[in-house]
């Protein structure tokens, strides 16, 4: 595989040298690899003359338009590092696929990358499975120029190191050290340059360590792990799209959303991810993941995605703003089955008009979820969400935030869990909640304590989670001004309910809670928030 890197280096070269994208041919030149008929003689510039393996290639023009495709139904060696590849954005240059068959399978037994992109734009790599049991898929980064225009499509990363770590991976050094499918830059990064317009779109990434890791450069020094927050010094990713991916049965990470401002994530599903527990043999923690999240991100999105399954014990949620992240969102996240909804990190200063809203939240209970810990959440926006059978949920540092028309109902024996002096003084305004299956909280004495009114109790089919036309919370909630026009559940806004509906009800039957079940409910949450405030005193003084 040493010969392609030498091949694709030398062109890389003479295109600087003598401007080889200026002379080369008026029509672009497509090459041809087939594994089974092909022969490393040919010039590989017809199917007929196709050349057998990466090995073969002999590249004589390179430009705009030029593509690479690997015949279906064949197994190909390759571990490709093409340096300074420039396409434009009418004519990229492509590697994908031709013929019928099974997809092209990209391989690499070594521990390194399938491909690495250094300092390319206006490449697009589609159409082809890629698999590296001791490496990783692709590696795009920048070294003396920022990276404009890649474009990874219908892509099947699969096999690619997938067992349990006793630590966070390091991504640093590629995808192959990161165990993932595909990873942009470093954390820390190699240079000041960015990775802009890199869209990941209708990917499948199956059976790995990590799957699409984002990374950049936080400061002059490259040191991300900085003392004082005057050391930061970011140069962001800018539009990033990852769109239509879907990511299961991993050890750690779908995407870490980092360095990024406008990046979108949309219409992705990461399902049994963060499948490492992350304790050692005594239940401490060890490290830390969760299937999307933002680390030093600005203004980037993630929405219209299922999160489910994750059982890391120390995070394993599916909304974390961490590491100084600021104006980002989750928004219509359907989440459920996780150790937790949510947990954030900020640091620093704290992090400043995170929001989220119209989100799902079912059977998140296998550990505590808080909306800050650290320096704090400021202008924190959580509203519209409906958090249903969650473990405990915790309203601890946040400040100037507006928590409005959301459902929380925790599971059996768990409790909202807060620091009253806190709140009242930190400039929150909390209002038109609902609680259910727990006391109303002290901070929020204008909330409603009632059945939500469900259409129906199916925790597997998220369509039980609409409201009944009778139910107390149509149109119970405050108006929010805001760009959204439509709920969770895709119908347009018509009323301002409570919870991430709002229609205008089903015809599912509301059975109102009679005052002896009420009566009892009170008098059991009593006694659990007792229990829970004892607990803590108790670890307190231990």
């Amino acid at each position: 595989m040493k010969r392609i890197f030498a091949i694709f280096t030398a062109i890389a070269m003479l295109a600087g040298c003598f401007a080889l994208f200026a002379v080369a041919e008026d029509a672009p030149v497509t090459y041809y690899i087939d594994a089974v008929n092909g022969n490393d003689a040919n010039d590989g510039r017809t199917q007929a003359t196709a050349v057998q393996s990466v090995n073969g290639l002999k590249i004589t023009d390179l430009g705009p338009g030029t593509q690479f495709l690997f015949k279906n139904g064949g197994v190909y060696d390759c571990n490709v590092i093409i340096s300074e590849w420039e396409g434009t954005k009418e004519n990229p240059i492509v590697i994908s696929s031709y013929g019928e068959g099974e997809t092209a399978i990209l391989k690499t037994d070594l521990h390194t990358e399938v491909f690495q992109l250094i300092d390319c734009s206006y490449v697009t790599i589609s159409d082809l499975a890629i698999t590296a049991p001791n490496g990783g898929g692709i590696w795009i980064d920048t070294l003396n120029k920022t990276s404009v225009g890649i474009t990874l499509d219908n892509l099947y990363f699969y096999d690619m190191q997938n067992y349990t770590v006793t630590s966070r991976d390091d991504f640093s050094r590629g995808a192959a050290a990161a165990r993932a499918a595909v990873i942009v830059k470093g954390l820390p990064a190699r240079s000041r340059y960015a990775v802009n317009d890199l869209t990941v779109s209708n990917c499948e990434v199956y059976n790995c360590g990590n799957g699409v890791i984002l990374w950049g450069s936080w400061n002059d020094a490259q040191q991300p792990w900085c003392e004082t927050e005057e050391e930061i010094d970011p140069v962001y990713n800018t539009g990033v799209l990852i769109e239509h991916c879907y990511f299961h049965d991993m050890d750690a990470e779908a995407v870490v959303v980092g360095m990024c401002d406008g990046a979108l994530v949309t219409h992705c599903r990461a399902i049994n991810c963060c499948q490492g527990l992350g304790v050692d043999e005594n239940g401490e923690i060890l490290y830390f993941t969760a299937a999307m999240w933002f680390w030093g991100s600005e203004n980037s999105t993630i929405q219209y995605c299922e999160i489910a399954g994750q059982k890391n014990v120390g995070d394993g949620m599916a909304v974390d703003f961490d590491s100084h992240s600021n104006n980002c969102t989750y928004q219509y996240i359907y989440s459920h089955d996780n150790t937790r909804f949510m947990c954030n990190c900020p640091n620093y200063s704290g992090q400043h008009n995170n929001t989220v809203r119209y989100c799902l939240s079912v059977n998140d209970n296998g550990g505590r979820s808080t909306c800050a810990g650290g320096s704090g959440e400021y202008g924190f926006r959580f509203y519209n969400n409906t958090i249903i059978n969650c473990g405990e949920f915790q309203f601890f540092n946040i400040y100037d935030s507006f928590i409005a028309n959301n459902i929380i109902v925790p599971a059996d024996t768990e409790v909202v869990s807060y620091r009253l002096e806190e709140l009242l003084l930190a400039g929150n305004t909390f209002t038109n909640n609902c609680y259910y299956n727990v006391l109303t909280p002290l901070f929020d004495p204008t909330a409603i304590n009632t059945r939500p009114g469900f259409t129906a109790d199916d925790f597997a089919d998220y369509n039980s989670f609409t409201l009944s036309k009778d139910s107390p919370l149509i149109g119970a909630g405050v108006a929010v001004e805001d760009d959204c026009t439509v709920d969770f559940f895709g119908n347009p806004i018509e009323s301002n309910n409570i919870g991430c509906y709002t229609g205008t009800g089903t015809k599912a039957v509301y059975e109102d809670e009679d005052p002896i079940s009420w009566l009892i409910r009170m008098f059991k949450h009593v006694i659990e928030i007792l229990v829970h405030e004892i607990m803590i005193a108790l670890e307190d003084v231990l």
